[in-house]
Protein backbone atom coordinates (compact mmCIF):
# COMPACT_ATOMS: atom_id res chain seq x y z
CA UNK A 1 0.00 0.00 0.00
CA UNK A 2 1.71 3.16 -1.23
CA UNK A 3 1.28 6.30 0.83
CA UNK A 4 1.81 9.77 -0.58
CA UNK A 5 3.06 12.33 1.95
CA UNK A 6 2.61 16.03 1.23
CA UNK A 7 4.33 18.69 3.32
CA UNK A 8 3.06 22.10 2.24
CA UNK A 9 5.10 24.86 3.84
CA UNK A 10 5.31 28.61 3.56
CA UNK A 11 7.89 28.50 0.74
CA UNK A 12 7.95 24.89 -0.41
CA UNK A 13 5.99 21.71 -0.98
CA UNK A 14 7.84 18.50 -0.17
CA UNK A 15 6.56 15.09 -1.20
CA UNK A 16 7.34 11.40 -1.02
CA UNK A 17 5.71 8.11 -2.01
CA UNK A 18 6.45 5.22 0.34
CA UNK A 19 5.50 1.57 0.10
CA UNK A 20 4.57 -0.42 3.18
CA UNK A 21 8.04 -1.65 4.12
CA UNK A 22 10.41 0.97 2.74
CA UNK A 23 12.43 3.49 4.69
CA UNK A 24 13.44 5.11 1.42
CA UNK A 25 10.73 6.56 -0.85
CA UNK A 26 9.85 5.27 -4.29
CA UNK A 27 10.08 8.89 -5.36
CA UNK A 28 10.60 12.08 -3.39
CA UNK A 29 11.27 15.72 -4.02
CA UNK A 30 10.25 19.27 -3.39
CA UNK A 31 9.14 22.45 -5.05
CA UNK A 32 10.94 25.37 -3.47
CA UNK A 33 10.66 29.14 -3.83
CA UNK A 34 12.67 30.12 -0.73
CA UNK A 35 14.03 33.18 -2.54
CA UNK A 36 10.47 34.48 -2.89
CA UNK A 37 10.22 34.12 -6.67
CA UNK A 38 7.23 31.90 -7.40
CA UNK A 39 7.68 32.33 -11.13
CA UNK A 40 11.05 30.59 -10.97
CA UNK A 41 10.52 27.87 -8.39
CA UNK A 42 12.76 24.81 -8.38
CA UNK A 43 11.34 21.30 -8.70
CA UNK A 44 13.74 18.60 -7.51
CA UNK A 45 12.53 15.05 -8.15
CA UNK A 46 14.39 11.99 -6.89
CA UNK A 47 13.15 8.58 -8.12
CA UNK A 48 14.57 5.68 -6.11
CA UNK A 49 17.84 4.47 -7.59
CA UNK A 50 18.05 7.29 -10.14
CA UNK A 51 19.76 10.65 -10.18
CA UNK A 52 17.75 13.63 -9.00
CA UNK A 53 16.31 15.81 -11.73
CA UNK A 54 16.10 19.56 -11.23
CA UNK A 55 13.88 21.84 -13.27
CA UNK A 56 12.25 25.27 -13.19
CA UNK A 57 8.53 25.87 -13.07
CA UNK A 58 6.03 28.56 -12.19
CA UNK A 59 3.78 28.07 -9.16
CA UNK A 60 1.75 31.29 -8.79
CA UNK A 61 -0.21 29.94 -5.83
CA UNK A 62 -0.17 27.12 -3.26
CA UNK A 63 -2.80 25.07 -5.08
CA UNK A 64 -0.72 25.00 -8.25
CA UNK A 65 2.41 24.11 -6.28
CA UNK A 66 0.62 21.20 -4.59
CA UNK A 67 -0.87 20.00 -7.88
CA UNK A 68 2.59 20.01 -9.49
CA UNK A 69 4.01 18.14 -6.51
CA UNK A 70 1.32 15.45 -6.76
CA UNK A 71 1.95 15.05 -10.48
CA UNK A 72 5.69 14.70 -9.84
CA UNK A 73 5.05 12.21 -7.02
CA UNK A 74 2.70 9.79 -8.74
CA UNK A 75 4.74 9.63 -11.93
CA UNK A 76 4.91 11.76 -15.01
CA UNK A 77 8.10 10.57 -16.67
CA UNK A 78 8.26 8.37 -19.80
CA UNK A 79 9.23 5.26 -17.84
CA UNK A 80 6.27 5.71 -15.48
CA UNK A 81 3.40 6.27 -17.91
CA UNK A 82 2.55 2.57 -17.92
CA UNK A 83 3.30 2.02 -14.23
CA UNK A 84 2.60 5.15 -12.21
CA UNK A 85 2.91 5.01 -8.46
CA UNK A 86 -0.53 3.94 -7.27
CA UNK A 87 -1.47 5.75 -4.07
CA UNK A 88 -3.89 4.28 -1.52
CA UNK A 89 -3.70 7.06 1.08
CA UNK A 90 -2.45 10.65 1.22
CA UNK A 91 -0.96 12.05 4.40
CA UNK A 92 -0.64 15.80 4.99
CA UNK A 93 1.58 17.55 7.47
CA UNK A 94 -0.68 20.09 9.20
CA UNK A 95 1.17 22.62 11.29
CA UNK A 96 -1.54 23.75 13.72
CA UNK A 97 -4.12 21.39 15.18
CA UNK A 98 -5.05 23.61 18.11
CA UNK A 99 -6.62 22.02 21.17
CA UNK A 100 -9.05 20.02 19.02
CA UNK A 101 -6.58 17.65 17.36
CA UNK A 102 -4.26 15.73 19.67
CA UNK A 103 -3.61 12.95 17.16
CA UNK A 104 -3.84 12.21 13.44
CA UNK A 105 -7.29 11.94 11.85
CA UNK A 106 -8.97 11.04 8.57
CA UNK A 107 -9.84 14.20 6.67
CA UNK A 108 -13.47 15.03 6.02
CA UNK A 109 -15.45 18.24 5.61
CA UNK A 110 -15.55 18.89 9.37
CA UNK A 111 -11.80 18.37 9.75
CA UNK A 112 -11.07 20.78 6.88
CA UNK A 113 -13.33 23.38 8.45
CA UNK A 114 -11.60 22.98 11.80
CA UNK A 115 -8.16 23.37 10.20
CA UNK A 116 -9.39 26.48 8.39
CA UNK A 117 -10.54 28.01 11.68
CA UNK A 118 -6.91 27.89 12.82
CA UNK A 119 -5.65 29.83 9.78
CA UNK A 120 -5.01 32.99 11.78
CA UNK A 121 -2.73 31.07 14.17
CA UNK A 122 -0.62 29.57 11.39
CA UNK A 123 -1.22 31.85 8.39
CA UNK A 124 1.88 30.67 6.52
CA UNK A 125 1.08 26.97 6.89
CA UNK A 126 -2.51 25.93 7.47
CA UNK A 127 -3.86 27.69 4.33
CA UNK A 128 -1.24 26.03 2.06
CA UNK A 129 -2.03 22.67 3.67
CA UNK A 130 -5.71 23.11 2.88
CA UNK A 131 -4.82 23.93 -0.73
CA UNK A 132 -2.76 20.72 -0.85
CA UNK A 133 -5.77 18.77 0.45
CA UNK A 134 -7.93 20.31 -2.28
CA UNK A 135 -5.33 19.52 -4.94
CA UNK A 136 -5.16 15.90 -3.78
CA UNK A 137 -8.97 15.63 -3.84
CA UNK A 138 -8.92 16.77 -7.46
CA UNK A 139 -5.98 14.64 -8.60
CA UNK A 140 -6.73 11.50 -6.58
CA UNK A 141 -10.50 11.43 -6.27
CA UNK A 142 -11.73 8.93 -3.70
CA UNK A 143 -8.33 8.30 -2.11
CA UNK A 144 -8.51 8.71 1.70
CA UNK A 145 -6.54 11.57 3.19
CA UNK A 146 -5.08 11.87 6.69
CA UNK A 147 -4.10 14.98 8.65
CA UNK A 148 -0.91 14.55 10.67
CA UNK A 149 -0.45 17.42 13.11
CA UNK A 150 2.83 19.01 14.19
CA UNK A 151 1.19 20.05 17.44
CA UNK A 152 0.34 16.47 18.46
CA UNK A 153 3.92 15.87 19.66
CA UNK A 154 3.33 18.57 22.28
CA UNK A 155 -0.15 17.57 23.41
CA UNK A 156 1.18 16.48 26.81
CA UNK A 157 3.59 19.30 27.61
CA UNK A 158 3.74 19.82 31.39
CA UNK A 159 1.54 22.74 32.52
CA UNK A 160 4.58 24.71 33.66
CA UNK A 161 5.78 24.67 30.05
CA UNK A 162 2.50 25.22 28.21
CA UNK A 163 0.54 27.69 30.36
CA UNK A 164 1.36 31.36 29.75
CA UNK A 165 1.76 33.86 32.59
CA UNK A 166 -1.56 35.45 31.65
CA UNK A 167 -4.93 35.32 33.41
CA UNK A 168 -5.51 31.60 34.01
CA UNK A 169 -9.05 31.93 32.70
CA UNK A 170 -7.65 32.58 29.23
CA UNK A 171 -6.07 29.13 29.33
CA UNK A 172 -9.04 27.45 30.96
CA UNK A 173 -11.83 29.07 28.93
CA UNK A 174 -10.22 30.02 25.62
CA UNK A 175 -7.41 27.48 25.25
CA UNK A 176 -4.60 30.05 25.17
CA UNK A 177 -1.52 27.88 25.65
CA UNK A 178 1.77 26.90 24.11
CA UNK A 179 1.16 24.34 21.38
CA UNK A 180 4.60 23.88 19.82
CA UNK A 181 5.41 23.07 16.20
CA UNK A 182 7.76 21.03 13.97
CA UNK A 183 6.73 18.11 16.16
CA UNK A 184 6.88 15.58 13.34
CA UNK A 185 10.48 16.56 12.60
CA UNK A 186 11.55 16.64 16.24
CA UNK A 187 9.98 13.23 16.88
CA UNK A 188 11.84 11.69 13.95
CA UNK A 189 15.15 13.27 14.98
CA UNK A 190 14.80 12.03 18.55
CA UNK A 191 14.33 8.45 17.37
CA UNK A 192 17.12 8.74 14.79
CA UNK A 193 19.52 10.23 17.35
CA UNK A 194 19.03 7.21 19.59
CA UNK A 195 19.83 4.92 16.63
CA UNK A 196 22.99 6.84 15.74
CA UNK A 197 24.25 6.87 19.32
CA UNK A 198 23.24 3.28 20.04
CA UNK A 199 21.36 4.46 23.11
CA UNK A 200 18.03 3.65 24.69
CA UNK A 201 15.70 6.55 23.75
CA UNK A 202 14.25 6.43 27.26
CA UNK A 203 17.63 7.44 28.66
CA UNK A 204 18.43 10.32 26.31
CA UNK A 205 18.24 14.07 26.99
CA UNK A 206 18.15 15.87 23.64
CA UNK A 207 17.82 19.39 22.34
CA UNK A 208 16.64 19.26 18.74
CA UNK A 209 17.04 22.36 16.54
CA UNK A 210 14.85 22.43 13.42
CA UNK A 211 16.26 25.31 11.41
CA UNK A 212 14.79 26.15 8.02
CA UNK A 213 12.40 28.84 6.87
CA UNK A 214 10.71 28.30 10.22
CA UNK A 215 12.83 27.54 13.25
CA UNK A 216 12.23 25.89 16.59
CA UNK A 217 14.12 24.05 19.30
CA UNK A 218 12.66 21.36 21.55
CA UNK A 219 13.81 19.67 24.76
CA UNK A 220 13.14 15.94 24.51
CA UNK A 221 13.51 13.55 27.44
CA UNK A 222 12.92 9.85 26.95
CA UNK A 223 11.49 10.51 23.49
CA UNK A 224 8.87 12.91 24.91
CA UNK A 225 8.76 16.68 24.33
CA UNK A 226 8.90 18.56 27.63
CA UNK A 227 9.55 22.13 26.44
CA UNK A 228 9.82 24.01 23.15
CA UNK A 229 10.44 27.50 21.79
CA UNK A 230 7.40 27.93 19.54
CA UNK A 231 4.15 28.70 21.29
CA UNK A 232 0.49 29.50 20.63
CA UNK A 233 1.44 30.21 17.03
CA UNK A 234 4.54 29.58 14.91
CA UNK A 235 5.59 33.21 15.49
CA UNK A 236 7.07 32.69 18.94
CA UNK A 237 10.60 31.61 19.76
CA UNK A 238 13.65 31.72 17.52
CA UNK A 239 14.28 34.32 14.84
CA UNK A 240 13.29 32.83 11.46
CA UNK A 241 13.45 33.52 7.73
CA UNK A 242 10.64 36.06 7.58
CA UNK A 243 9.10 35.64 11.05
CA UNK A 244 10.23 37.69 14.02
CA UNK A 245 10.24 35.09 16.76
CA UNK A 246 9.80 36.35 20.32
CA UNK A 247 9.60 40.12 20.76
CA UNK A 248 8.38 42.38 23.55
CA UNK A 249 4.58 42.58 23.12
CA UNK A 250 4.89 46.19 24.28
CA UNK A 251 6.49 46.96 20.91
CA UNK A 252 3.30 45.90 19.15
CA UNK A 253 1.11 47.97 21.46
CA UNK A 254 3.38 50.97 20.86
CA UNK A 255 3.22 50.54 17.08
CA UNK A 256 -0.57 50.48 17.21
CA UNK A 257 -0.94 53.46 19.53
CA UNK A 258 1.85 55.74 18.35
CA UNK A 259 2.22 54.85 14.68
CA UNK A 260 -1.27 53.66 13.81
CA UNK A 261 -0.37 50.26 12.41
CA UNK A 262 -3.43 48.08 11.92
CA UNK A 263 -3.75 44.48 13.02
CA UNK A 264 -3.47 43.41 9.38
CA UNK A 265 -0.27 45.41 8.89
CA UNK A 266 1.26 43.98 12.04
CA UNK A 267 0.23 40.44 11.08
CA UNK A 268 1.81 40.76 7.64
CA UNK A 269 5.00 42.38 8.94
CA UNK A 270 5.57 39.87 11.74
CA UNK A 271 5.03 36.90 9.43
CA UNK A 272 6.41 38.08 6.08
CA UNK A 273 8.83 40.99 6.54
CA UNK A 274 10.70 40.29 9.76
CA UNK A 275 13.34 37.80 10.90
CA UNK A 276 16.44 37.34 8.75
CA UNK A 277 14.84 39.21 5.85
CA UNK A 278 13.75 42.15 7.97
CA UNK A 279 17.10 42.67 9.68
CA UNK A 280 19.39 41.93 6.73
CA UNK A 281 17.34 43.53 3.96
CA UNK A 282 18.93 40.87 1.77
CA UNK A 283 16.97 37.64 1.90
CA UNK A 284 15.23 35.17 4.21
CA UNK A 285 17.75 32.59 2.96
CA UNK A 286 20.69 32.21 5.35
CA UNK A 287 23.06 31.12 2.57
CA UNK A 288 22.54 34.43 0.78
CA UNK A 289 22.94 36.31 4.05
CA UNK A 290 26.22 34.55 4.77
CA UNK A 291 27.46 35.49 1.30
CA UNK A 292 26.46 39.14 1.79
CA UNK A 293 28.09 39.21 5.23
CA UNK A 294 31.33 37.86 3.76
CA UNK A 295 31.25 40.77 1.30
CA UNK A 296 31.03 43.29 4.13
CA UNK A 297 27.28 43.85 4.40
CA UNK A 298 26.90 44.95 8.03
CA UNK A 299 23.16 44.30 8.24
CA UNK A 300 23.65 40.78 6.90
CA UNK A 301 26.33 40.16 9.51
CA UNK A 302 24.03 41.53 12.21
CA UNK A 303 21.21 39.23 11.08
CA UNK A 304 23.53 36.21 11.17
CA UNK A 305 24.84 37.07 14.63
CA UNK A 306 21.35 37.69 16.03
CA UNK A 307 20.13 34.39 14.59
CA UNK A 308 23.03 32.43 16.09
CA UNK A 309 22.73 34.11 19.50
CA UNK A 310 19.06 33.28 19.79
CA UNK A 311 19.73 29.67 18.92
CA UNK A 312 22.49 29.50 21.53
CA UNK A 313 20.19 30.96 24.15
CA UNK A 314 17.47 28.45 23.36
CA UNK A 315 19.87 25.52 23.52
CA UNK A 316 21.15 26.61 26.92
CA UNK A 317 17.67 27.23 28.33
CA UNK A 318 16.31 23.90 27.11
CA UNK A 319 19.39 22.05 28.41
CA UNK A 320 18.75 23.61 31.82
CA UNK A 321 15.17 22.32 31.68
CA UNK A 322 16.53 18.84 30.96
CA UNK A 323 19.08 19.05 33.76
CA UNK A 324 21.89 18.37 31.30
CA UNK A 325 22.43 17.31 27.73
CA UNK A 326 23.37 14.07 26.04
CA UNK A 327 23.12 15.28 22.45
CA UNK A 328 22.32 18.36 20.38
CA UNK A 329 20.65 17.85 17.00
CA UNK A 330 20.72 20.16 13.97
CA UNK A 331 18.23 19.47 11.18
CA UNK A 332 16.40 20.94 8.18
CA UNK A 333 17.82 23.20 5.47
CA UNK A 334 19.85 25.57 7.64
CA UNK A 335 20.63 23.08 10.40
CA UNK A 336 21.96 20.57 7.89
CA UNK A 337 23.45 23.01 5.41
CA UNK A 338 25.29 25.77 7.29
CA UNK A 339 28.63 24.92 8.93
CA UNK A 340 29.01 28.56 9.92
CA UNK A 341 25.71 28.60 11.79
CA UNK A 342 26.46 25.33 13.60
CA UNK A 343 29.88 26.65 14.61
CA UNK A 344 28.43 29.92 15.86
CA UNK A 345 25.65 28.17 17.77
CA UNK A 346 28.12 25.84 19.52
CA UNK A 347 30.79 28.47 20.25
CA UNK A 348 31.28 28.94 23.98
CA UNK A 349 28.96 26.05 24.83
CA UNK A 350 31.65 23.86 26.36
CA UNK A 351 29.98 24.37 29.74
CA UNK A 352 27.17 22.14 28.41
CA UNK A 353 29.67 19.51 27.28
CA UNK A 354 29.40 20.55 23.62
CA UNK A 355 32.72 20.48 21.78
CA UNK A 356 32.44 20.80 18.03
CA UNK A 357 35.02 19.22 15.73
CA UNK A 358 35.73 21.94 13.12
CA UNK A 359 36.81 19.46 10.44
CA UNK A 360 33.77 17.22 10.89
CA UNK A 361 31.52 20.25 10.87
CA UNK A 362 32.68 21.50 7.48
CA UNK A 363 31.33 18.76 5.24
CA UNK A 364 29.09 16.41 7.22
CA UNK A 365 26.89 13.92 5.42
CA UNK A 366 23.72 13.50 7.43
CA UNK A 367 23.25 11.50 9.54
CA UNK A 368 26.50 12.00 11.41
CA UNK A 369 28.17 13.04 14.66
CA UNK A 370 30.26 16.23 14.35
CA UNK A 371 31.36 16.51 17.98
CA UNK A 372 35.03 16.15 18.83
CA UNK A 373 36.02 12.67 20.06
CA UNK A 374 36.27 13.82 23.68
CA UNK A 375 33.05 15.81 23.76
CA UNK A 376 30.86 14.73 26.72
CA UNK A 377 27.71 15.61 24.74
CA UNK A 378 27.35 14.66 21.10
CA UNK A 379 26.44 17.02 18.25
CA UNK A 380 24.43 15.41 15.46
CA UNK A 381 23.46 16.53 11.97
CA UNK A 382 20.34 14.60 10.97
CA UNK A 383 18.38 14.77 7.75
CA UNK A 384 14.81 15.16 8.91
CA UNK A 385 12.29 12.77 7.40
CA UNK A 386 8.92 14.44 7.93
CA UNK A 387 7.45 12.85 4.80
CA UNK A 388 8.40 9.36 6.01
CA UNK A 389 6.74 10.03 9.38
CA UNK A 390 3.62 11.43 7.70
CA UNK A 391 3.37 8.42 5.37
CA UNK A 392 3.71 5.96 8.24
CA UNK A 393 1.10 7.79 10.28
CA UNK A 394 -1.31 8.03 7.35
CA UNK A 395 -1.03 4.30 6.76
CA UNK A 396 -1.58 3.60 10.48
CA UNK A 397 -4.71 5.75 10.67
CA UNK A 398 -6.14 4.23 7.49
CA UNK A 399 -5.49 0.75 8.88
CA UNK A 400 -7.41 1.59 12.04
CA UNK A 401 -10.30 2.94 9.98
CA UNK A 402 -10.48 -0.10 7.74
CA UNK A 403 -10.25 -2.49 10.68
Amino acid sequence: MNALALNAGSSSVKFGVFDADAHEPLVSGEIDWADGDRQRAWLVRRPRGLAARRSRLSVPDHYTAAACAIKAAIGSGPSEKKHPHKVCVVGHRIVHGGAEFRESVLIDTKVKAAIARLDDLAPLHNPPALKAIEAAEAALAGVPQVAVFDTAFYANLPPKHCVYPLPYEWYRDWGIRRFGFHGISHAYCAARAAEILGRDPAQLRLVSCHLGGGCSATAIQGGVAIATTMGFSPLEGLMMGTRCGSVDPGVLLHLQRRHGLTLEELDHTLNHSSGLLGVSGVSPNLAQIEQAAAQGNERALLAFDMFAERIKGAIAALAATLGGLDALVFTDRVGEGSPALRAAACAGMEFLGLRLDPARNQHPRPDTDIASPGSPARILVIHTREELMVAREARRVLGQFEA
